[in-house]
């Protein structure tokens, strides 16, 4: 079921409904009693999904994304550092991009 937005006109008391797609707006204030109530435009009438999130590495923390970078430099600098090669391999030498002298 999904969460719709409602404002008050009158007294411009916001709050949202978990209601039915089926379920007629609603028309009166919970705050002021009034008639005056009305359903805001959003993007839609979707489920809010709210809450620490829906599966372990979602909304991941600052630290834990630092400490995962990180890892991932540490891991492929020295991989690339062991071979030596990796890092220029299908460059040419220095001296066949110079134009000769002779």
């Amino acid at each position: 079921m999904p969460t719709y937005d409602y404002i008050c006109d009158d007294c411009k008391h916001e709050f949202e409904a978990f209601e039915s797609i089926k379920a007629d707006p609603q028309t009166t204030c919970p705050s002021c009693s009034k008639e005056t109530l009305r359903r805001k435009i959003g993007a839609g009438a979707a489920i809010l999904f709210k809450g620490s999130g829906f599966y372990l590495t979602d909304y991941r923390s600052d630290s834990y994304k630092k400490a995962a970078k990180a890892d991932k430099d540490s891991s492929s600098s020295s991989s690339s550092s062991a071979d030596g090669s990796s890092s220029n391999s299908g460059s040419k030498p220095a001296s066949s991009s110079s134009p000769s002298s002779d």
